[in-house]
Protein backbone atom coordinates (compact mmCIF):
# COMPACT_ATOMS: atom_id res chain seq x y z
CA UNK A 1 0.00 0.00 0.00
CA UNK A 2 3.05 2.46 0.81
CA UNK A 3 4.29 1.80 -2.40
CA UNK A 4 0.93 2.39 -4.43
CA UNK A 5 0.63 5.55 -2.32
CA UNK A 6 4.45 7.00 -3.00
CA UNK A 7 3.98 6.01 -6.58
CA UNK A 8 0.96 8.32 -6.57
CA UNK A 9 2.41 11.07 -4.97
CA UNK A 10 5.34 11.08 -7.17
CA UNK A 11 3.16 10.85 -10.41
CA UNK A 12 0.68 13.85 -8.91
CA UNK A 13 3.53 15.85 -8.42
CA UNK A 14 5.05 15.56 -11.75
CA UNK A 15 1.58 16.02 -13.45
CA UNK A 16 1.71 19.28 -11.04
CA UNK A 17 4.78 20.54 -12.06
CA UNK A 18 3.93 19.53 -16.34
CA UNK A 19 0.52 21.82 -15.53
CA UNK A 20 2.80 24.75 -14.28
CA UNK A 21 5.00 25.04 -17.07
CA UNK A 22 2.45 25.02 -19.56
CA UNK A 23 0.76 27.76 -17.73
CA UNK A 24 3.99 29.67 -17.93
CA UNK A 25 4.40 28.90 -21.53
CA UNK A 26 0.90 30.34 -22.13
CA UNK A 27 1.70 33.69 -20.11
CA UNK A 28 4.80 34.04 -21.83
CA UNK A 29 3.19 33.39 -24.90
CA UNK A 30 0.58 36.32 -24.21
CA UNK A 31 2.91 38.14 -22.84
CA UNK A 32 4.92 38.23 -26.24
CA UNK A 33 1.12 38.76 -27.57
CA UNK A 34 0.85 41.98 -25.62
CA UNK A 35 4.47 43.00 -26.53
CA UNK A 36 3.54 42.85 -30.22
CA UNK A 37 0.01 44.51 -29.94
CA UNK A 38 1.97 47.96 -28.03
CA UNK A 39 4.63 47.85 -30.41
CA UNK A 40 1.55 48.59 -33.29
CA UNK A 41 -0.49 50.63 -31.05
CA UNK A 42 2.44 52.36 -29.68
CA UNK A 43 0.69 52.64 -26.01
CA UNK A 44 3.77 54.05 -23.67
CA UNK A 45 1.77 52.35 -20.74
CA UNK A 46 1.12 49.05 -21.95
CA UNK A 47 5.09 49.21 -23.38
CA UNK A 48 6.25 50.14 -19.83
CA UNK A 49 4.48 47.80 -18.10
CA UNK A 50 5.32 44.96 -20.32
CA UNK A 51 8.78 45.52 -19.91
CA UNK A 52 11.69 45.49 -16.97
CA UNK A 53 13.33 48.28 -15.75
CA UNK A 54 16.57 46.83 -16.48
CA UNK A 55 15.81 46.01 -20.30
CA UNK A 56 18.48 45.66 -22.92
CA UNK A 57 16.81 46.24 -26.27
CA UNK A 58 19.53 45.26 -29.10
CA UNK A 59 18.32 45.84 -32.90
CA UNK A 60 19.17 43.98 -35.86
CA UNK A 61 21.71 47.24 -36.52
CA UNK A 62 23.27 46.47 -33.68
CA UNK A 63 22.28 49.77 -31.64
CA UNK A 64 21.16 48.97 -28.19
CA UNK A 65 18.89 50.89 -25.92
CA UNK A 66 17.58 50.87 -22.21
CA UNK A 67 13.92 50.81 -21.39
CA UNK A 68 13.65 54.55 -21.68
CA UNK A 69 15.54 54.74 -25.14
CA UNK A 70 13.37 51.94 -26.46
CA UNK A 71 10.19 53.27 -25.12
CA UNK A 72 11.05 56.86 -26.47
CA UNK A 73 12.11 55.03 -29.95
CA UNK A 74 8.62 53.34 -30.31
CA UNK A 75 6.67 56.42 -30.14
CA UNK A 76 8.70 59.02 -31.84
CA UNK A 77 10.72 56.66 -34.07
CA UNK A 78 8.96 57.62 -38.13
CA UNK A 79 9.09 53.93 -38.63
CA UNK A 80 5.47 52.53 -37.45
CA UNK A 81 4.87 48.82 -37.02
CA UNK A 82 0.97 48.10 -38.89
CA UNK A 83 1.14 44.56 -38.87
CA UNK A 84 3.51 42.02 -36.80
CA UNK A 85 3.65 38.33 -37.58
CA UNK A 86 5.40 35.88 -35.62
CA UNK A 87 6.53 32.64 -36.91
CA UNK A 88 8.14 29.64 -35.55
CA UNK A 89 8.25 30.28 -32.19
CA UNK A 90 10.12 28.54 -29.51
CA UNK A 91 9.69 28.93 -25.82
CA UNK A 92 12.18 27.73 -23.20
CA UNK A 93 11.86 27.44 -19.43
CA UNK A 94 14.19 28.19 -17.21
CA UNK A 95 12.97 28.71 -13.51
CA UNK A 96 11.66 32.34 -13.59
CA UNK A 97 13.27 32.99 -17.14
CA UNK A 98 11.81 32.13 -20.26
CA UNK A 99 13.75 31.99 -23.80
CA UNK A 100 11.89 33.14 -26.88
CA UNK A 101 12.80 32.87 -30.33
CA UNK A 102 10.73 33.86 -33.85
CA UNK A 103 10.76 34.59 -37.15
CA UNK A 104 9.64 38.19 -37.15
CA UNK A 105 8.07 39.57 -40.14
CA UNK A 106 6.39 43.26 -40.03
CA UNK A 107 4.82 45.43 -42.45
CA UNK A 108 5.73 49.20 -42.06
CA UNK A 109 5.07 52.79 -42.20
CA UNK A 110 8.31 54.94 -42.85
CA UNK A 111 7.17 58.45 -43.38
CA UNK A 112 4.55 57.48 -45.12
CA UNK A 113 5.97 54.96 -47.38
CA UNK A 114 5.18 51.39 -46.99
CA UNK A 115 7.75 48.94 -45.75
CA UNK A 116 8.61 45.04 -44.34
CA UNK A 117 10.89 44.12 -42.09
CA UNK A 118 12.15 40.43 -41.52
CA UNK A 119 13.98 39.33 -39.10
CA UNK A 120 14.71 37.07 -36.45
CA UNK A 121 14.55 37.42 -32.59
CA UNK A 122 15.45 36.29 -29.38
CA UNK A 123 13.40 37.46 -26.41
CA UNK A 124 14.79 36.73 -22.67
CA UNK A 125 11.37 37.13 -20.52
CA UNK A 126 11.60 37.04 -16.53
CA UNK A 127 8.79 36.37 -14.10
CA UNK A 128 8.82 39.73 -12.13
CA UNK A 129 6.31 39.41 -9.40
CA UNK A 130 4.23 36.99 -10.79
CA UNK A 131 3.88 38.77 -14.06
CA UNK A 132 6.22 38.45 -17.19
CA UNK A 133 8.83 41.28 -18.28
CA UNK A 134 10.54 41.17 -21.27
CA UNK A 135 13.95 41.52 -19.83
CA UNK A 136 16.33 41.16 -22.83
CA UNK A 137 15.92 41.14 -26.84
CA UNK A 138 18.07 40.74 -29.57
CA UNK A 139 17.15 40.71 -33.13
CA UNK A 140 19.55 39.86 -36.31
CA UNK A 141 19.21 39.76 -39.94
CA UNK A 142 18.66 36.51 -41.61
CA UNK A 143 21.35 35.92 -44.26
CA UNK A 144 19.50 35.18 -47.87
CA UNK A 145 20.63 32.81 -49.75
Amino acid sequence: MKKILCFFVFFSSLTLVSYAQSGDEKQVTAAVETFKKAMISRDKNLLESITADELSYGHSSGKVEDKTAFVNGVLNDPIHFNEIDLQDQTIRLAGNTAIVRHAFNAKTTNNGKPGEVKIRNLLIWQKQKGQWKLLARQAFKVPVP
